[in-house]
């Protein structure tokens, strides 16, 4: 295992990939708490919190198909490449705003708005380019050495994002902007991995390409059920679009201890990540899946009803380890099940799904918190968490018993 980590840093285009990603993630984690904390202080409506979450939703869920069938058919190192320049126009655009003295929360709406876009094209071109610039028999490694230094940004960025908004909003969108721009310069040096064929380039975009992915995952029970568990899961159980109220009027612990909060569940992520690069999943597949989707669901609930910051700050950690289980079966099952001619149509499928558990989670949240309550939703979505759980174990009882992935399988 370690002589693996040393061939996958002696990978230079490796290298730089990931290195790009996690400042580009820690840009974005960063990003996300200023922009909560800013919009809640402005309007003070958790409603407000959701259309964060709604705004990025809609452009994404919209472009995520087509994304994929570029992402199959045009250089997949120059899609994300694009992808970096407009989220570096957004970090400008807040920058901007903040700077004139933002007093309306609508333009960072639009702003996030055109983040969607950026991201919709930017997730299947970046999940079906890592498996071309690593050997197969790595990639289980890479992918968990990708997870968990993204897992670092999610940890480093909202606690540095909150500390830095202490000094304006503004210190915040700068330093973003800066770290978005040195993430493009790494991408610009990449030398392989993103080459589409002749024959694929030159691919019309048609119904039959854009339903290919979907295609493929209905044929796939088990890849099916394990990115509609994780749809569901986070879509109901996701408590981090009202982190900003907890911070505020619950905790009381202001924008830095907003950041602590954002960085829990991404200590717990990284640690994991660690772990499973160390002794990775190999057995029972499916029960450490349901497993963690479980884990992250009863820390849910606990958090819902904690008033202790310290409670809290556990109980987010061990919701990142729950979930980093389950997003690391579920990737591996996705990318080793599909050829690569049509990875980035899968991917975008698989994206969709991310997308609407997180953003559209978001939604959900802020919507229900403006209806009941900050606290009641959080508790209500760890419910509806651990019942979609046990829902999945009857609805797919063939991902529930697998033992082993697909390339394992004796």
């Amino acid at each position: 295992m370690r002589n693996e980590r040393r061939a996958l840093l002696r990978n230079a285009d490796f290298t730089r990939y990931i290195l790009a990603r996690f400042l580009g993630s820690l840009a974005v984690q960063m990003q996300t708490v200023a922009v909560g904390w800013q919009v809640y202080e402005i309007t003070r409506r958790p409603l407000d919190l959701g259309l964060i979450g709604l705004s990025q939703f809609l452009p994404f869920v919209l472009l995520i198909l087509p994304a994929g069938h570029y992402a199959d058919t045009r250089d997949r190192r120059r899609i994300i490449a694009g992808c970096y320049v407009l989220l570096l126009l957004c970090a400008l655009l807040l920058l901007a705003f903040s700077w004139h003295r933002l007093r309306s929360a609508w333009p960072v709406f639009g702003i996030m708005t055109l983040f969607g876009v950026a991201r919709a094209f930017a997730m299947p071109a970046s999940q079906a380019l890592l498996p071309n610039l690593v050997d197969r028999e790595h990639f289980g490694t890479a992918i968990a050495f990708n997870s968990s230094l993204w897992q670092v940004s999610t940890i480093a960025g909202p606690a540095l994002g909150g500390l830095l908004y202490l000094a304006g909003a503004t210190a915040v969108y700068a330093t973003v902007a800066t770290l978005l721009a040195v993430s493009l310069v790494m991408l610009a040096m990449l030398r392989r991995g993103g080459d589409a064929s002749a024959a694929a380039s030159t691919a019309p975009l048609d119904r039959h390409a854009l339903l290919e992915g979907l295609r493929f995952v209905r044929g796939r029970r088990p890849v099916l059920g394990a990115i509609s568990l994780d749809l569901f899961a986070v879509l109901f159980g996701g408590a981090t679009a009202l982190l900003p109220v907890y911070a505020a009027d619950v905790l009381h612990v202001g924008p830095s201890g907003l950041g602590w909060l954002r960085a829990a569940p991404g200590v717990g992520a990284a640690l994991t990540g660690v772990v499973l690069g160390v002794l990775p999943v190999t057995r029972r597949v499916g029960h450490w899946m349901f497993g963690g989707v479980i884990v992250f669901g009863f820390a849910t609930l606990v958090f819902g009803v904690s008033t202790s910051l310290w409670i809290s700050l556990a109980a987010l950690t061990v919701l990142g380890a729950g979930d980093m289980v389950s997003v690391y079966i579920r990737h591996l099952l996705v990318q080793l099940e599909t050829p690569d001619e049509i990875r980035g149509r899968v991917s975008a499928v698989n994206s969709v799904f991310i997308g609407a558990s997180n953003e559209l989670g978001e939604f959900e949240s802020g919507f229900v918190a403006a209806w009941v309550g900050a606290i009641p939703a959080v508790v209500i979505g760890g419910g509806a968490t651990l019942f979609v759980a046990l829902a999945w174990t009857r609805l797919f009882p063939e991902l529930w018993r697998m033992d082993r992935f697909p390339d394992q399988e004796e």
